[in-house]
Parts: structure tokens; sequence; C-alpha cells
């Protein structure tokens, strides 16, 4: 399987969980070929509304450029929603960061799983079950 397709599986995943849990979402196709900001995943319920750009990774550490984290809060600040890392390491469960959490690495900006398990909030923390 591709890493493509292992991404848009990551993404039904999580849009699934949200709809199986009482809100809405959906997966936003080619989030991460477009011209303008957007991310993988919108969720909504009638309180929170959520843009969460997801990654998935065996292991190790995933890397952010400054751009992707800034064109994440630019979408997040004009569609008013709250923006979210959306990170699922092998095996375990989705952990989601701020932005605000993530370890700066000279101009980028990383999540390991060390820092997902430490600072992310699991699924059911999340949505608040």
């Amino acid at each position: 399987m591709s890493r493509k397709s292992k991404g848009i599986n990551a993404e039904r995943e999580l849009v699934h969980l949200f709809q199986q849990n009482g809100w809405s979402a959906v997966r936003i196709a080619g989030s991460g070929s477009s011209k303008y900001p957007s991310p993988d995943v919108l969720a909504s319920n009638a309180l929170r509304r959520l843009a969460i750009e997801c990654k998935t990774l065996k292991e190790g550490k995933k890397y952010f450029s400054e751009d992707d984290v800034s064109q994440l809060k630019e979408f997040a600040t004009k569609f008013g929603t709250e923006s979210w890392i959306g990170m699922k390491f092998g095996g375990m469960p989705w952990y989601f960061l701020n932005l605000e959490d993530l370890e700066k690495t000279g101009k980028n900006m990383a999540i390991s799983v060390d820092l997902a398990q430490k600072k992310g909030l699991k699924f059911e923390d999340l949505i608040g079950k």
C-alpha cells in the first residue's frame, strides 16, 4: 500500500470515528495538493468545530514546516475552527496535539511518539467523552 493510500485510509478512519460518536465529519480530498490552505478533516458537533491535519507513521518523528503550521492556523482562523494535528503511530491510538504543543526544531516543528503521549489528547478526550 502506498503512503498516499495509508494517509487516505487514516483520514477515513478518523471521519468514521467522529460519525460513530455523534459528530459530523468530512475528509477534504486533495487537501495537501491545493494552492489554498485546507486541513485533511473537518469535524463538528453543535458546540465545536475542528480542523485536523492528519499524519500517520509507523514510528519515529514527524516534521512540519513553519509554512504547513501557519497554513493550518490561517484556515482555522478564517473558517472559525480549532486547529489540531492528528497523529497515529503504528498500532497506537490517535493522538491530537494543539499547534502550540509541537516541538520546535530550528525552522521546523515536530511530533514524536513521546511528545504525542505526553501532550496529546486521545480521541475520547478530544471529543469530551
